[in-house]
């Protein structure tokens, strides 16, 4: 019985599988690097600009809603009498 050389054989064995996982984890990491691109910590996105509305269109889109307001609560007390 020759247990160097089954000890040897052994790490061959060892050797081989820990290569392969750390092939996985290479692949792992670079699938995480390129689905996480463009996104910081905290899952903001990172060089997207905010989009910011004029105060003339924010002045129209507040008196739209007050009008389509009036018009539901005005149909709503038409109803009930």
């Amino acid at each position: 019985m020759n247990i160097l050389g089954a000890l040897k054989r052994e790490e061959s064995k060892l050797q081989k599988q820990a290569d392969k996982v750390r092939q996985q984890l290479d692949a792992l990491r670079a699938a995480r690097k390129i689905l996480g691109r463009g996104v910081a910590k905290g899952g903001k996105r990172i060089g997207k600009k905010k989009r910011v509305m004029s105060a003339a269109a924010r002045a129209r889109i507040g008196k739209a809603t007050k009008l389509r307001w009036a018009k539901f609560r005005a149909a709503k007390a038409k109803g009930k009498r």
